[in-house]
């Protein structure tokens, strides 16, 4: 096989329909539309949802619930999380990502106090739970919300 014999597979390029170009090319007169009715029309069409009159589905499901638009989601990192780091070391949400303890914070990070913290750490984060607190600050740690 050389480079000049190289074509592309069968069927994986499909000519664009020209549509309206006469009645020889197959695509004239109405175009591919039919006759009259909405569709036919410019700008006819329904919108997504439109079930031709019919109760539409998202207004037949029940509704419940509410959702806060001003929530914050915080990402939470456990203290047993944080024993991958030297003693010392100060902690902070960017720290946290790079080292692959997070892989994204959206509103910022929440420390919580399941597991055993062995490190004496300087943590920085948006909120701490009273447990991660008091565990944090026995070994000699400090905590910082920023």
């Amino acid at each position: 096989m050389q480079l000049h014999d190289l074509k592309p597979a069968v069927g994986s390029k499909q000519a664009s329909k020209r549509v309206g170009r006469g009645n020889g090319s197959g695509l004239g007169k109405t175009a591919g539309k039919g006759h009259k009715g909405q569709n036919a029309r410019s700008g006819g069409g329904v919108r997504p949802g439109f079930e031709g009159g019919q109760m539409p589905l998202y207004r037949r499901i029940p509704k419940r619930g509410f959702t806060n638009i001003f929530s914050k989601e915080y990402v939470e990192v456990n203290v047993s999380r944080l024993n991958i780091f030297e003693d010392g070391t100060e902690v902070t949400p960017e720290l946290l990502k790079e080292s692959g303890v997070v892989s994204k914070f959206k509103d910022g990070i929440k420390i919580l106090g399941n597991g055993v913290l062995e490190k004496k750490l300087t943590i920085k984060a948006t909120k701490f739970t009273k447990g991660a607190v008091e565990k944090i600050e026995s070994i000699g740690g400090k905590v910082e919300v920023i």
